[in-house]
């Protein structure tokens, strides 16, 4: 994708392992001279006014030896006023047990929206995450047909348990999220 769009910023979380699609995205920021920045939990990202993203995950303290890739994945909070979306990248069940550990004490997890883990795959969203996320909407980025199963049925079945409306890239094509100033929400799909 950076080759084939202008792109001047690149927000990425904390590499703690090197991999060759790493090297070359590397290579390609410094060919392009993209501005790179490197986050980790506690860092916050602002936006514009009233728009801001808190990365929560990886701590480096704490790095995820098993799949060390998807359970060190970037999870950052985006809130704009009252509404809020966690994003949660491909991180699995062993990264959604420490994550909660580390922020049992705060409302941190909380958001209007999830950007549901790794596709909806069984290794992710238990319901002990589910229950501290408390999502109204749950999003699913995932390919039609693909080879994996996702999402996985349990997933689906937990986050309706959660009360979540859910929302699939698969069934309605590209997804499209506006709120306004007074949290209200519009959802846009491509298909119906």
């Amino acid at each position: 994708m950076l080759q084939e769009i202008k792109v001047e910023n690149v927000i990425i979380g904390k590499q703690f392992e090197d991999s060759i699609n790493y090297q070359e995205f590397i290579k390609i920021v410094k060919e392009r001279k993209i501005n790179v920045q490197v986050v980790e939990a506690g860092q916050r990202i602002n936006v514009e006014k009233d728009l801001y993203f808190d990365v929560l995950w990886p701590i480096s303290d704490k790095i995820m030896s098993e799949n060390s890739i998807n359970n060190n994945s970037l999870v950052c909070k985006m809130v704009y006023q009252n509404f809020s979306m966690l994003f949660t990248g491909d991180i699995e069940e062993i990264a959604e047990k420490v994550i909660l550990e580390e922020y049992k004490d705060t409302n941190m997890l909380k958001s209007t929206i999830l950007k549901v883990a790794h596709h909806g795959s069984k290794s992710s969203s238990i319901e002990e995450f589910l229950e501290a996320v408390k999502p109204k909407i749950a999003l699913i980025g995932v390919g039609e047909k693909n080879t994996f199963g996702h999402p996985n049925s349990d997933v689906l079945e937990r986050l309706e348990k959660s009360g979540s409306k859910i929302f699939r890239t698969d069934e309605e094509g590209e997804i499209t999220i506006r709120i306004n100033r007074n949290g209200k929400i519009w959802i846009n799909k491509m298909l119906n």
